[in-house]
């Protein structure tokens, strides 16, 4: 299992990752704003559709540093301390439902596990203690960064 930082900010993601970029090097994999995974929220504004679903930049080896922007418009409010969660990556379908089952009791889960468009079984969720989570066991599923508009 790898475990990688995932950062959340408030509108500055992009700006982030590129000065990010600046000190690591390397290029980003994946740079996708929310309009082009379906869009937001109802109600989302143009500039919220711009905002960065998801980025990553390889640390090194085998690390990642990922991040998204928030969507005010669902609701989501950044404060220091809930800027980040852990994102464990585990190599089996069966040792992502593990760790799910066991993290998340007795706290708050936001996203259950389930399929996305860039995982066979992807979870989000805040422990008992008020640590952040996400469980992402990508299985088969060959996420495309959808095409430049």
């Amino acid at each position: 299992m790898t475990t990688n930082p995932y950062l959340n900010f408030d509108g500055n993601a992009e700006e982030a990752f590129r000065f990010y970029k600046s000190v690591f090097g390397g290029d980003f994999p994946v740079l996708v704003r929310f309009r082009e995974m379906g869009g937001g929220p109802p109600g989302a504004s143009e500039a919220e559709l711009n905002r960065v679903a998801h980025v990553s930049l390889p640390l090194g080896g085998s690390g990642m540093l990922m991040a998204s922007d928030i969507m005010p418009s669902a609701g989501h409010r950044l404060t220091v301390g809930n800027n980040f969660s852990i994102s464990l990556h585990p190599e089996s379908a069966g040792e992502a439902q593990r760790l799910f089952d066991g993290l998340s009791a007795g706290g708050t889960v936001e996203m259950p596990l389930g399929p996305t468009p860039w995982a066979e079984k992807f979870a989000s969720f805040t422990d008992r203690f008020g640590v952040q989570w996400m469980v992402n066991y990508t299985g088969a599923v060959q996420f495309q960064q959808p095409p430049a508009q």
